[in-house]
């Protein structure tokens, strides 16, 4: 066997009291492409930033390419060939795609005046690796996440990369966005380059790795070839749990709909858009990035209100020209982007929990009933089963998944008869996305009319009893849950 580029031995790593990695192993031979995956907090992240340099490990041996690293800083692993791509790319947003390139080449040459002719030059040998055709002169800011990771990709190549990190490279992107990916994974493959790629998504795991690494709770739980995996294993070896496979069936539908769209229409977005939502039925509306599926659930809830057409409640066309008018309706929305749409991440977890019936939790003369908000926060901690020791932490110390939870609290504590949720388990765990369906299903079962809006085609195929397919705008076809699956949905897509 030939020799390993990377070899990670008994690592461990402490914070405190806590015990981030405990006995933990990593190899990956040269030119192949390994998967590390395990649930948010595993120690994954843990792991690269001790083989990046950033933190230096309690115990255990770290070789590459043969030579034992007693120490390793940044700067060494950067000179060894270790490169990381993070979620957010680490790019300068308001500097050019050459700009960012060419940076730290320029920095290191220590001369006073910055050579464009020479930016120009290494931008463009930079991105010819990969054949990425972009506006070397475009700012970063106004690139596409996909554009940001091929510029990410392009910088690491620059200084000679041997291993190529891959913190979630896929969380948002489209299927489209995510082949085109994969086709770049794999010229770097051909290149001799060994891409360790981070994930929890099963099929992505499945169609690019050709071993894998599962973390759970900071432990090594299994390694080994990925044509060994299934989805079964896979899920059991991430989560400790074995779930059962079984599509969401409505116990029982309202007689009349709980709301109703006829004909809706944003100009340049979506247009002519109807269909009825029953209480007790998870409706799945999917679509690609642009077909118009974000914006219509933005209309729904009135931050784009539609221009023209019908939103019907009770039986009656309403008006929903904000956010309040959808509230004061009993329809709530779950974003696309919790971070930055969703949560107040400088408040505590109970603040966010009871931010939307903070009116209801006061006394005469405006006074805050703090036992009231005690009371409801500790309801919706053990309803959703929130994970925290403290709802006066801030939200941010929360995982994905929880801090999810806190998004449905927030909407579930204002007695909604409509939920709709714009990529519902976008960035969370496998054990976490069970969970929310679980919630979700249950819901419906109790009386709520819920709208999915993802791309994520198992999750619409086994949490709704409906699926719409909108593209360029229009919806283009319904199928039951009975007829549904993922090669009639893509058709429709395409």
């Amino acid at each position: 066997m030939a020799q390993s580029l990377l070899k990670a031995e008994h690592i461990k790593i402490s914070f405190g009291n806590v015990h981030a990695l405990t006995d933990v192993s990593l190899e990956i031979q040269p030119g192949e492409i390994h998967c590390l995956a395990g649930e948010n907090g595993c120690g994954k992240s843990t792991l690269i930033k001790i083989i990046s340099g950033v933190y230096q490990r309690d115990g255990g041996t770290i070789e590459f390419d043969g030579k034992q690293l007693d120490k390793i800083t940044p700067i060494d692993s950067i000179n060894l060939g270790i490169q990381v791509i993070y979620q957010d790319f680490s790019l300068f947003p308001n500097l050019t795609v050459a700009e960012n390139l060419a940076l730290n080449t320029e920095v290191a040459s220590k001369k006073q005046l910055v050579s464009w002719k020479n930016v120009r030059k290494i931008a463009e040998e930079a991105v010819s690796r990969i054949h990425f055709d972009v506006d070397l002169d475009r700012k970063v800011e106004s690139l596409t996440v996909a554009q940001k990771q091929m510029v990410a990709i392009s910088r690491a190549l620059m200084f000679n990369a041997r291993l190529i990190i891959m913190d979630e490279p896929t969380t948002a992107l489209t299927k489209k966005e995510v082949d085109a990916l994969f086709q770049i994974i794999l010229q770097l493959k051909q290149q001799g380059i060994a891409i360790l790629f981070i994930s929890h998504k099963l099929n992505e795991v499945f169609e690019i790795s050709e071993r894998f690494t599962i973390f759970r709770n900071g432990e090594l739980v299994a390694t080994g070839n990925t044509k060994e995996l299934d989805d079964k294993k896979f899920t059991f070896y991430m989560t400790g749990r074995e779930f059962a496979d079984s599509k969401f069936t409505p116990k029982k539908l309202s007689d009349a709909p709980v709301m109703e769209l006829k004909d809706l229409t944003l100009n340049g977005s979506f247009e002519q858009v109807s269909f009825s939502l029953r209480g007790g039925e998870i409706l799945g509306i999917t679509g690609l990035l642009d077909s118009g599926r974000t914006e219509l659930a933005l209309s729904m809830f009135g931050i784009r209100p539609a221009d023209s057409g019908q939103i019907i409640r009770g039986g009656k066309p309403v008006r929903i020209g904000n956010p309040r008018d959808a509230i004061e309706n009993r329809i709530g929305l779950v974003p696309e982007d919790r971070l930055s749409e969703g949560l107040f991440l400088q408040r505590s977890i109970g603040d966010n929990i009871i931010i939307s019936e903070i009116d209801r939790l006061t006394k005469g003369k405006g006074i805050y009933d703090l036992e009231k908000r005690d009371r409801e926060i500790e309801r919706w901690v053990k309803e959703l089963e929130i994970k925290t020791g403290n709802p006066d932490n801030p939200v941010t110390t929360l995982s994905g998944g929880n801090q999810q939870r806190i998004v449905l609290a927030k909407w579930l504590a204002c007695n909604l008869d409509v939920l709709i949720l714009n990529g519902p388990t976008v960035g969370v765990d496998i054990g976490s996305k069970h969970d929310i369906h679980t919630i979700l299903q249950k819901l419906a079962n109790e009386g709520l009319g819920v709208i999915i809006i993802s791309d994520d085609l198992p999750e619409v195929i086994g949490n709704c009893s409906r699926v719409l397919v909108i593209k360029s705008g229009r919806i283009v076809a319904e199928y039951s849950s009975e007829e549904v699956d993922e090669k009639k949905i893509i058709d429709a897509m395409m």
